[in-house]
Parts: structure tokens; sequence; C-alpha cells
């Protein structure tokens, strides 16, 4: 626990001086009746000789719980996530036909994102991405759960792998009104693009203009990205990563796929998978989110069980000075009510 004005604190001097008021009153009293008559000091403090002590012990803790309130107190509270918007970039390029995790790698990863989908909150809204050469919107935003595994059990698997280009449109679907174009990070790609046709070099609108934010602090949305291989196409996705940390967007990403590597067959071809792990660290620690490696459909489920608690709940440094001032309100109530009832008077 910490303080927003600890200064206050030494208020907390003055129990002390309470204790120490209250034993020389009660040292006061006795003294004036001893010499009356022992008897009857003996008979009254019977069956109430500690019970004269409890409303005012009651009192002192209402006054130290007061104390701290007025010190405005904050605690790390586990709270409901203020994301509410999530999005689902998954890899579907041939790699994930391997079949180094049971049955295969984007059975596996389908199985898990719709256990992942199906326990998420009914007012959490998610939308569906997938990629390999390019990327597409399988399933804009929705809370709808049946439109959301629906549009998982569509997957296909595709060439090529373009991660920087999921990130892109997972974004351009977080924010429409910002022309967020895949294209116009293209042209930094270290692969030769076809010559562009008069249509593709018309004149685009241009992008909204936006003021950056720290990276993370975007509360709304978050974005999961799960591959099992390197880019081998479109944008870079350093350069992605650093557009979503200036939306303060975070990038959780998952590197999926068995250490040592899978062959999946495509038109007589043989085609293994290597891992990046380097740039999926990288995405997350520029987004200010994790990165989680799943080398099999159990630890994958296991990443999203993980994900799952990150989203519906969260630790937050919360000021719990209301908590604090209801603690010493009802420690004070408990006082004098018991006063009343035994003493006939309040303390």
């Amino acid at each position: 626990m910490s303080f927003l004005a600890p200064s206050l604190l030494w208020l907390l001097l003055a129990v002390p001086v309470l204790v120490a008021a209250y034993l020389l009153l009660m040292r006061r009293k006795t003294t004036a009746v001893r010499y009356a008559s022992v008897g009857i000091v003996k008979e009254a403090l019977g069956r109430q000789r500690y019970r004269r002590h409890v409303p005012p012990a009651l009192f002192l803790l209402a006054t130290v719980a007061a104390i701290v309130a007025v010190a405005r107190p904050t605690a790390v509270v586990t709270l409901p996530a203020e994301q509410r918007t999530i999005i689902l970039a998954i890899d579907v390029s041939l790699s994930m036909r391997a079949t180094d995790v049971e049955p295969n790698r984007l059975a596996a990863a389908q199985a898990a994102a719709k256990a992942f989908v199906e326990e998420q909150p009914k007012d959490v809204r998610i939308g569906i991405i997938s990629f390999a050469g390019t990327a597409a919107v399988d399933q804009a935003p929705t809370s709808n759960r049946d439109d959301l595994l629906a549009a998982i059990d569509r997957f296909e698997v595709q060439r090529h792998t373009a991660i920087g280009s999921g990130i892109l449109v997972a974004l351009a679907t977080l924010f429409p009104d910002e022309g967020i174009d895949v294209e116009t990070f293209t042209s930094g790609s270290s692969r030769q693009r076809p010559r562009a046709s008069p249509l593709e070099t018309a004149p685009k609108p241009a992008r909204k203009a936006f003021t950056p934010v720290p990276p993370g602090s975007y509360a709304h949305a978050a974005i999961i990205l799960l591959t099992d291989g390197r880019r081998t196409m479109g944008p870079d996705p350093l350069d992605a990563a650093k557009l979503a940390a200036d939306h303060g967007v975070r990038v959780y990403t998952v590197g999926f796929g068995s250490a040592e590597g899978g062959t999946a067959g495509y038109e007589g071809m043989s085609i293994y998978m290597r891992f990046d792990e380097e740039t999926l660290k990288a995405i997350a620690d520029l987004t200010h989110a994790d990165y989680f490696y799943a080398g099999s459909a159990t630890d994958l489920r296991k990443v999203y069980e993980r994900l799952n608690a990150k989203f519906v709940l969260e630790k937050k440094q919360t000021e719990v000075t209301a908590l604090a001032s209801g603690v010493a309100a009802a420690l004070m109530l408990a006082a004098a009510a018991l006063s009343v009832a035994w003493f006939s008077r309040v303390v």
C-alpha cells in the first residue's frame, strides 16, 4: 500500500497520546473508587472488566482508519480490464500445414482461438484477421460469438507471410477513420514488387493526422498476433509495430510451432518453418506488450488462457480512500452502539 498524501500520516502520532490519556483516565477512576469500597469495585468490574475497554478500542481503531483515509491510500487491486476490443491476427501461411503440432498447426490454432473467443465476456468485441502474403478482415469487431467462430472455421492456407500487413490491417480496423494504408508501408519492403497499374498509382486520400501517444496507453483495444514463421514479404513488421505503439495499442505476439520446426508439403514442394523470435519479441517490446512461445497445442491454449485473464481482469494501482473511510465509519458506529447497549452512554 502507498499513499497520495503521505505527509498527513504524521497525525498517527496522536494515537499513542490517546492511548496514554485513556490509561491515565482509567487509573484515576480506579483510584477514586478504591478507598470507597473495594468490594463494590470488584462486583462492578465482574463480567464487565474487559467489556468496558471494547468501545474505546473500536473508537481508537476508527481514528486510525480515518487518518489513513485522509492520507489517500492506494493499493494494487484486480479490476475488470478496460480493453473492450481485441483483434486476433492469425497467420494462415502454408507452413501452418506442418504437423509438428497435432493435428496440424492451423487446426490447433483454430481450436485455441475459438476457446479464447468463447471465454471472453459478452461486452468484449473481437475482430478476426488472417494474413499470409496479404492480410484480410475475416470478421469485423463484433460481440456475436457465432459469427466469430464461423470466421475462424473459414481459414484457408495461402502462400508467403506478411506479418507487417497483419498488424497494419488490424490497426486500420481499430482506427477506420485514419486512412491507414498497407501500401504506404510496402515501399520499404526488401522484395521487389510488380510494376503498379495506373489505378494503383492514382492519388489516395491523405492519412488523417494524429498525435502520437505513449506506447501501451490506449486501454480500449489490443492486438494478438499469432504466427509460426518469419516475414517473407510485405511491410516491415517493426515499422507496423511502431505505428501501433504511436497509437498506444499493445501487440501481444505468439510464436507458434515446435522448436525443431516442421515441414509442410505444397505442390510437390516441402516448406520448412523457421522462427524469427527476435522480431516477435521486438514487436511486443515496442508496443509494451508481451511475447509468448507456444510449442504445442497445449501450450497455445495456456497462452490464450493467460491472455484471457489479462484482458478480463488486470491489476491497477487504485485509490482506496473510500474503503478506508467506510471502515472508519463502521468502527465508529460499532463503538457507539456497544457503548449505548452496555453502558447506556456514548464513548
